[in-house]
């Protein structure tokens, strides 16, 4: 699907689907609800889950939900090459999980995402041959050097630093390297949110700069290198930098909570994507529609979590995403 006809059908479709979308009133009557089963109840009502699912399996549910954002994808003939920048996550960990597992010779199956371009098995015999060059370019030159470090210094943690870097730089030089608007701003916005997450973790347990340097990936809105030096001076310097940024935010959501800085840094990706509303000659309302989905299921994902563990709903009201409808 290339032309603007094809994607002017596919966004009307999409427009349809929005209406379903959770607003802010259903989050609200989800917290209201006085346990996880009457969640869950609410949630069936509205046509969650499938014929195979046991309402009563919430995770289940949350799979289901998952699956349809993406058969809506696959019905309308989207070529799902484009989203494959919201994939790299779990790519990237195939490939983190499989140079563990080669190295430490400790098998784990689950710990693979299998809707990744390259699933479990199939990674681990990437790294059992060394056929680096089979990867992406950026992954392959992270696989070899990962895999090197962990086999000959056990430094499982830089291991993760040089995977966790590449996939945010595969992240952003897609990104800037794409024709879609919102591939281009999703991409800046998710690598800066990152970073910015990282600086802030590497603040509280006093990471060196070289450090953070290494894991800190390059943008465009903010200085990597800045917030290193902040980073090393502790999370108040790391607030007083973002204070002047386009991220300004983040710093009044730190001094509030972790929880309230968590939340933000998912509400800046729903901001990033809201413009979509408005467009219909493009695939960015497809994108934006399948990230919505995304965020509503982690919401919900986050009020059950929170109904089975007995908080109260102010404290789940104060972890709840912003919603795109």
């Amino acid at each position: 699907m290339a032309n603007n006809l094809s994607y002017t059908f596919a966004v009307a479709r999409i427009r349809a689907l929005e209406s379903a979308l959770f607003n802010s009133s259903v989050i609200e009557q989800l917290i209201a609800c006085k346990s996880e089963e009457a969640c869950m109840q609410v949630l069936a009502e509205k046509g969650w889950g499938d014929v195979d699912t046991p309402a009563s399996d919430s995770e289940a549910v949350l799979k289901a939900e998952e699956e349809k954002a993406w058969e809506v994808m696959r019905q309308l003939g989207v070529d799902l090459k484009v989203f494959d920048v919201l994939f790299y996550p779990h790519l990237f960990h195939n490939l983190k999980a499989a140079i563990k597992e080669v190295c430490t010779e400790d098998e784990n199956p689950d710990i693979f995402y299998e809707d990744a371009s390259i699933g479990g098995e199939q990674m681990v015999k990437i790294v059992k041959e060394r056929n680096f060059a089979v990867l992406p370019p950026i992954m392959a030159k992270a696989a070899e050097e990962a895999y090197d470090t962990l086999l000959h210094t056990r430094d499982g943690q830089l291991c993760d630093i040089i995977i966790d870097r590449a996939t945010l730089d595969a992240i952003y030089e897609t990104g800037k390297n794409s024709d879609e608007d919102i591939i281009r701003d999703y991409a800046e916005s998710i690598v800066a949110v990152t970073d910015i997450k990282i600086a802030i973790r590497c603040a509280r347990i006093g990471k060196p700069l070289d450090f953070v340097q290494r894991a800190l990936a390059k943008c465009t809105s903010l200085s990597a290198d800045e917030l290193a030096r902040a980073a090393i001076n502790g999370e108040e310097a790391v607030r007083s930098y973002l204070m002047n940024t386009a991220y300004a935010g983040a710093a009044a959501a730190l001094e509030e909570s972790l929880s309230s800085f968590e939340r933000w840094c998912d509400n800046r990706i729903i901001y990033t994507i809201k413009p979509q509303q408005y467009a219909s000659f493009s695939v960015g309302p497809l994108v934006a529609y399948v990230l919505a989905r995304v965020n509503e299921i982690k919401t919900v994902r986050i009020i059950l979590s929170g109904k089975a563990n007995g908080l109260s709903e102010e404290s789940i009201r104060e972890r709840v995403r912003e919603m795109y409808v």
